[in-house]
């Protein structure tokens, strides 16, 4: 090996080491890794940032924005707001929910299709009386297999059709991965929808919701003579704090203040509202010497109030409060919002919670003004677990939305236009008629996936001028020696599966489709057939909750534990190699 060989290969078991890890967030990952290709000089300078005027990466935000529009011109929800109905047998409604989430899938961004459609299947689910656990995980996958389908359904498709390009000449179009993609989705929903749901254990549901604080929500008196009296309630946070108490309102004459009543002045007689272990809530009372509120009282205590309401969210991986807590981002002085409990897989957390470091997939319970559960949740970035009523344009603009993609989407697919170029109308067109508003422009573009393939990509071209994937290619091809065709191309994909269910599947993708085209060129058969096994290959990620971001989002609400994903995830893994490599030699022969 040379040495930009050698020093490439340690950047990406760094990169690899670091992502499986999971202590930095990836784009920090790639970016560093990208910086040090440049310093140590394996990367040119000049070509440091290609990767950021990629094609594959304006597309993946193009398709960002689009799928935003989609949503907000109440396109999307012509679908959906026709499916909740708890009557039907679980094995229908799933196979309903994900055949409408793969097509979802196929058109835009996978994770906003699930993002859409987890609040529907949460609800129907509590109407039914049953768990979410066993709908959410078929969910996932459902909208992970319908971006098989298409070149804008998933990132990988994206990349490998970037990938042909430089290296052939010409990109994969819009329904090129159907054939072989639409086997394996078709075959995966099947699999999913008679039979993985019942592998999936019985757990409790995964949410925490304000039924689950009653036994925490309790009111303190103020006594005559109280050194409390004439304070402002807010001055109060930091014994609550100490004491890992929250305050959640005040009481005055038997009425509920508006709000959470901060600025509100102490008087003799107000009850503090508050949620608090027993423990805890004695430890506050004798430090601020209030008295116990009466036993029997006319009106039941509640968290939420006039002025207040409460709201369920998940947290995602790039959410403002992932590896941080609610007081280290300020969410109580920032947002004027209260964390009152979290749920980590299935177990419900409801001590130190202002000092729990939050992970993605958490289930947050949250108090928030009235009114302002949209600004909050947009400030956190993260993802509802109920419909918001969220905010769309006037009806006469949804088919309009549906007009302007469509007509892009056929354009592309006819070669009228470069797919970028046509992606880029639709999103200036939405702008100029206001289906997404300018201002909310940049905040639907997930910027970390971006930054790592901005950064990867340059890092993977470094890694091919080196002879670095030539090297790859021949130790597999080696390995695979006078195995036939599918044999070959088996290996493959096993190989790139099991890197893409524990590493991010875009930076996977970035590795093996190289590898692919240089194995076909060493065997000297045609490269479309190992580019499309990485492409199903890379997408296919059902083995752990960290394989997929959609994986990643159900934990939470569907009470998972780590090791459930295998279950139903591995049998599905086989069922899509076995019908991937007979599809893929039928319609891309060598």
């Amino acid at each position: 090996m040379t040495t930009d060989q050698i020093i490439l290969f340690c950047l990406f078991g760094a990169v690899f080491g670091l992502l499986l890890w999971g202590r930095f967030r990836y784009d920090i990952v790639a970016f560093s890794a990208l910086m040090a290709g440049v310093v140590l000089g394996v990367v040119d300078s000049k070509d440091a940032f290609d990767g950021f005027g990629h094609p594959a990466t304006l597309v993946v935000a193009l398709v960002l924005v689009v799928s935003a529009g989609l949503v907000r011109s109440g396109a999307v929800l012509l679908i959906t707001r026709t499916l909740i109905d708890s009557s039907r047998s679980l094995g229908a409604h799933i196979t309903l929910m994900g055949a409408v989430g793969g097509i979802l899938s196929a058109f835009m961004n996978n994770v906003a299709a699930l993002a859409l459609l987890m609040p529907v299947d949460i609800q129907t689910a509590r109407k039914a009386g049953r768990s979410a656990g066993l709908s959410l995980m078929p969910l996932s996958f459902a909208t992970i297999l319908g971006g098989m389908v298409t070149l804008i359904g998933t990132p990988p498709n994206i990349i490998i059709a970037a990938i042909r390009e430089e290296s052939l000449g010409e990109p994969f179009k819009m329904f090129d991965f159907a054939p072989v993609g639409g086997v394996a989705a078709i075959a995966g929903l099947i699999f999913v929808a008679l039979v993985g749901w019942r592998l999936i254990p019985a757990r409790d549901d995964g949410g925490i919701s304000a039924d689950d604080l009653d036994a925490y929500i309790a009111e303190l008196v103020v006594p005559e003579g109280s050194k409390q009296i004439g304070k402002r309630l807010s001055e109060l946070e930091e014994t609550a704090d100490k004491a890992d108490v929250t305050i959640i309102g005040l009481m005055r004459d038997g009425k509920r203040r508006y709000g959470r009543a901060q600025s509100a002045e102490l008087r003799a007689g107000d009850a503090i509202v508050l949620e608090a272990t027993p423990d805890a809530l004695d430890e506050f009372r004798s430090t601020l010497d209030l008295a116990v509120a009466e036993a029997e009282r006319e009106n039941r205590l509640r968290a939420d109030g006039e002025g207040v309401e409460i709201i369920e969210v998940v947290v995602k991986a790039e959410s403002r409060l992932a590896g941080r807590s609610a007081q280290s981002v300020g969410l109580a002085w920032r947002q004027r919002t209260v964390l009152l409990g979290i749920s980590r897989r299935g177990h419900k957390i409801t001590t130190h919670l202002r000092k729990t470091v939050l992970e993605a997939g958490d289930i947050l319970l949250l108090l928030v003004p009235r009114d302002t559960g949209d600004d909050v949740t947009e400030w956190l970035d993260v993802l509802p677990l109920a419909n918001r009523g969220l905010a769309v344009t006037e009806n006469s603009k949804v088919w309009l939305a549906i007009g302007l993609f469509a007509g892009a989407v056929v354009a592309a697919s006819l070669g009228l236009i470069y797919l970028p170029i046509a992606l880029g109308i639709v999103v200036v067109a939405y702008v100029l008629v206001k289906i997404v508003p300018l201002s909310e422009l940049y905040t639907h573009i997930e910027w970390p996936v971006v930054v790592l393939l901005g950064s990867m990509i340059p890092l993977g071209a470094a890694l091919q001028k080196s002879g670095g994937t030539e090297l790859i290619a021949g130790s597999l091809v080696s390995l695979t020696e006078g195995m036939p065709a599918w044999a070959v191309l088996t290996v493959l994909m096993v190989v790139t599966m099991t890197l893409s269910d524990v590493l991010n599947n875009t930076a996977t993708t970035i590795v093996a489709a190289p590898v692919g085209i240089q194995m076909a060129q060493t065997l000297e058969v045609n490269p479309d057939p190992f580019l499309m096994a990485v492409a199903i290959a890379a997408s296919s990620a059902f083995l752990t909750p960290i394989g997929h971001k959609n994986n990643t989002l159900i934990l939470g609400p569907g009470g998972y534990g780590f090791g459930d994903y295998w279950r139903i995830g591995l049998p599905l893994e086989i069922i899509i190699v076995a019908v991937s490599i007979p599809a893929i030699l039928f319609f891309w022969p060598l």
